[in-house]
């Protein structure tokens, strides 16, 4: 047993030990000439690097009623929030109703037009104001009219901050008639025909809206990340380094980069990943997403488990459920990676209940631990790296005695659940600094970007227009 553990601990192969090792470094090393390629032209690299027009972040001296409508899959939340200004309490008060599920009818078919989408979040929409203010006039503050910040998590071309034109649907949305057309146009003619008075302000995606949640309580936030089911990062760009940007009078602008579909050479590829990328919807795209994010990570543990099982079926007794893609889950692997108990009876069951493998020896159970480590390392060592990346095009932790602050904001349930990601992610940033820089560079858990995010920045650019 002691040489069939040791031969399948070589299994995974000496490119995921290599890739281990020295990915952060490449990754940083390639990053900034596809991020360099992106803001020069459309196309220019493998990263979007989309402009937002974000040019102005919230900075807690906001104040008013603002709404946020949050669409990134198959239910979408509804916010209303009062900002109070300077105060010390910012956030005076926030009404979320979560979960409210889209019909299967409205999102994909015969019968899913863009009217009837639109139609349906409007409505929904206006039931949760006329519940909130108790009617659909003007009572947004003083017969002012409602802004609404509008998160949608679905590649759009972002024309304006509060315009852009769907790309292409994707999770379980095929609303053929909405490609092409402007999204925040489809919402606004489904609100006027519901009688709500409102007016969509600010058009964002989840990473934007984390980098305003983030920098709305605190200033020295450059950057946000999202890290769960997908993977994502924006930050604060000077404007003059968007080539592709039209000269305007905005100084700084928001990018959203698209990190998930970074690909270069120096990115090491194992043979997991090239067949689950082959094996994939979307072969060929996303490639770091496929590398880093919590959709993915229980899908390349599964694929490690079953090459072991076939070198070595003595050693997991069989294959199990091991050949049924996604049967992992990410929560899997980080429960197994986390187990402390003496027989790690942890991973005995979740193999028993997740793959219908029982039975199995500590010994085996130890190499279960040691995929998951290697994969979870990978992953976050990556994800440092792209940080890192950022840090340094924006000159943070490239002069030495530079005594500013540097903070990333990050959401997302594989960063704020996955406790050896976080530490060994943190743990690479620190290392990709260096000593002296590590001490004014912070990574932080910012959650709700996505909802408190959007009513942010409706807000940030609603008092921006008052000024102008």
């Amino acid at each position: 047993m002691a040489a069939a553990a040791s031969a399948a601990r070589r299994v995974p192969g000496p490119e995921m030990a290599a890739a281990q090792r020295v990915v952060a470094e490449l990754r940083e090393a390639c990053a900034a000439g596809e991020m360099e390629g992106g803001l020069a032209v459309e196309g220019g690299g493998t990263m979007k690097m989309i402009v937002s027009y974000v040019d102005s972040l919230p900075n807690g001296g906001e104040e008013g009623l603002f709404y946020a409508l949050d669409l990134g899959g198959t239910n979408f939340r509804v916010l209303r929030v009062r900002l109070a200004g300077g105060e010390k309490e910012r956030v005076a008060e926030r009404v979320v109703r979560r979960g409210v599920m889209i019909p299967p009818g409205l999102m994909s078919g015969d019968g899913a037009t863009s009217e009837r989408l639109f139609g349906f979040i409007a409505s929904a929409l206006a039931e949760f104001v006329a519940e909130e203010e108790g009617g659909l006039g003007s009572g947004a503050g003083g017969g002012c009219r409602r802004e609404l910040g509008f998160t949608f998590s679905f590649p759009v071309h972002q024309t304006s901050i509060a315009s852009g034109t769907l790309i292409r649907w994707t999770k379980a949305f095929a609303v053929d008639d909405a490609v092409g057309e402007d999204v925040v146009a489809a919402l606004q003619v489904a609100m006027s025909r519901r009688g709500l008075d409102m007016r969509v302000a600010a058009l964002i995606n989840d990473t934007v809206g984390t980098l305003a949640a983030g920098s709305y309580y605190d200033e020295d936030v450059v950057a946000a990340v999202i890290l769960g089911t997908g993977t994502n990062a924006a930050y604060v760009e000077d404007a003059a380094a968007i080539a592709k940007l039209p000269t305007g009078p905005s100084s700084t602008m928001v990018i959203n980069t698209e990190w998930g579909s970074f690909a270069a050479p120096c990115l090491p590829l194992t043979e997991f990943d090239e067949a689950l990328d082959a094996e994939s919807l979307n072969p060929g795209e996303q490639t770091f997403e496929k590398l880093i994010s919590g959709m993915y990570l229980g899908e390349i543990v599964r694929r490690v488990l079953l090459k072991i099982s076939s070198r070595c079926s003595s050693l997991l007794g069989g294959d199990g459920e091991l050949a049924t893609p996604f049967v992992l889950t990410t929560p899997d692997v980080s429960a197994m990676h986390h187990d402390e108990t003496p027989d790690l009876s942890v991973v005995g069951e979740t193999l028993s209940h997740r793959v219908g493998i029982s039975g199995t020896s500590l010994e085996t159970r130890r190499v279960v631990v040691e995929v998951c480590d290697v994969v979870a390392t990978r992953a976050a060592r990556l994800a440092a790296a792209g940080i890192v990346g950022i840090l340094r095009k924006v000159g943070r932790c490239v002069v030495p005695g530079d005594g500013r602050r540097s903070v990333v904001a990050v959401d997302g349930g594989l960063f704020e659940h996955y406790g050896k990601f976080r530490r060994c992610m943190e743990s690479a940033v620190r290392e990709l600094v260096g000593e002296e820089a590590a001490e004014r560079v912070f990574v932080k858990l910012a959650s709700d970007g996505s909802g408190l995010g959007a009513a942010l920045v409706a807000a940030a650019h609603s008092q921006s227009r008052t000024l102008n």
